[in-house]
């Protein structure tokens, strides 16, 4: 059994109350694990008809499969190498699935090594418009590059800037943008164990801070009509609700808009609230803890 944190316990067991036992039976459970089909190259029909295994629809992501991880091995497998695929678990699938970019958009993926979501979003535009995709870690900046290469997305520009400098070079520019913020990581919990530790180094009164200034940057760059989505894999309301509240206080041209569920989703809290206007509209969505 996994050893969590007094104040993460605690702080759990007033959010999901009755469902607080489940969620620690959940660290006993086998890991899921699953690919998506890189669209931009090959259909999910095409695909299903190769596929080498046995795999499950994952429901609420139209490429998203289930497979046994613990008997097979897709990395090593051609398919991989060719980027007809990428690993990834269905709950990460799952920000770049519901933000509803289109062809021929500009869209923004701010923090997006390794690349598992610009891939997507660069599938989703097809050969027009512009995917810019940016990581301020120059080392991870060059493996998101490689990704992106590997999936055959040609119409993006990799950047490895802080989102503050990229303001003065894309002023309510783009018509989407995509936030996977860096958080304390408590929906990895049960993936990588060694997130504990840095969770005690580094908690959410950390991580908010940072949020909250990447989010408010973004918000720079966004056209008027255009969409945002802020996802984290973390569960803390000071990362997930209340960085959204904070937005709508600097930025109450926001509004928050409805989004199509899927297993396991929740609405999130109850109390934010959100002023209304045309122009603007943002989309807040945190990943699950766990791929159902």
């Amino acid at each position: 059994m996994i050893s969590l944190p007094r104040a993460f316990e605690e702080k759990m067991q007033q959010l999901l109350q009755d469902d607080y036992e489940n969620y620690l039976k959940c660290f006993e459970e086998p890991r899921h694990f699953g690919l998506r089909v890189n669209t931009a190259k090959i259909s999910v029909e095409d695909f299903v008809k190769i596929a080498p295994w046995p795999l499950e629809p994952v429901e609420w992501i139209e490429n998203g499969f289930y497979y046994d991880g613990e008997h097979i091995q897709p990395a090593k497998h051609p398919y991989y190498y060719a980027g007809l695929y990428y690993l990834q678990e269905p709950s990460a699938m799952t920000p770049a699935n519901r933000l509803p970019v289109e062809e021929g958009e500009k869209a923004l993926d701010l923090c997006a090594a390794p690349g598992g979501k610009a891939t997507e979003l660069g599938a989703k535009l097809g050969r027009n418009g512009l995917l810019v995709a940016n990581d301020i870690s120059n080392s991870r900046a060059r493996g998101l590059l490689k990704n992106l290469e590997l999936f055959g997305i040609g119409n993006v520009l990799v950047t490895s800037e802080e989102p503050g400098k990229l303001i003065d070079y894309f002023p309510q520019y783009f018509d989407k943008i995509l936030i996977d913020a860096p958080c304390s990581g408590e929906g990895m919990f049960r993936k990588e164990r060694k997130m504990v530790k840095a969770w005690e180094e580094h908690g959410p009164s950390f991580f908010s801070k940072l949020q909250r200034s990447i989010i408010t940057q973004a918000a720079a760059m966004l056209r008027p009509g255009g969409m945002l989505l802020y996802s984290t894999c973390t569960f803390d309301s000071l990362e997930n609700e209340k960085t959204i509240e904070y937005l709508l206080e600097c930025c109450p041209e926001f509004e928050i808009c409805g989004m199509k569920g899927y297993a396991g989703f929740s609405k999130g809290m109850p109390d934010v609230t959100a002023s209304h206007h045309p122009d603007l509209s943002l989309i807040h969505i945190s990943e699950p803890t766990r791929p159902y």
